[in-house]
């Protein structure tokens, strides 16, 4: 263990025994972790907190716009005016998230549709 490790800990047993820690919410529950598997090791600590203040990582952030985008555009006729430009918006997302090496199925609906056909009724 590393001495902020050890420090960490000696401060939670501490509030532990002075019983500071009691009826706090999920108290007794398994912890609901984040994968984070994708993330490099070294920034994990940082991203973890960028989330939990409310702030995405650019290529999260990307995917959520993006899928905001589908969404739209699902509602849009071909020839309604804002189509194209909300469809160049989409494929400049698209664009970014490949270059992040982020696999961009999710936007096209294939993996839903090869889902569907998997669990058809006979």
């Amino acid at each position: 263990m590393s001495v902020i490790d050890d420090w960490a800990e000696r401060h939670i047993q501490e509030a532990l025994n002075k019983g500071e820690l009691k009826n706090l919410k999920g108290e007794g529950q398994p912890l609901l972790l984040d994968d984070d598997s994708q993330v490099p090791p070294e920034l994990r600590a940082g991203y973890r907190i960028l989330k939990n203040s409310g702030y995405l990582s650019p290529e999260l952030q990307y995917r959520k716009d993006a899928l905001t985008l589908v969404d739209m555009l699902k509602g849009l006729a071909h020839d309604d005016p804002n189509y194209q430009p909300l469809s160049k918006q989409l494929s400049l997302l698209e664009l970014k998230l490949k270059q992040a090496n982020i696999n961009t199925d999710f936007l096209h609906g294939e993996y839903e549709a090869h889902i569907r056909q998997r669990f058809k009724p006979e």
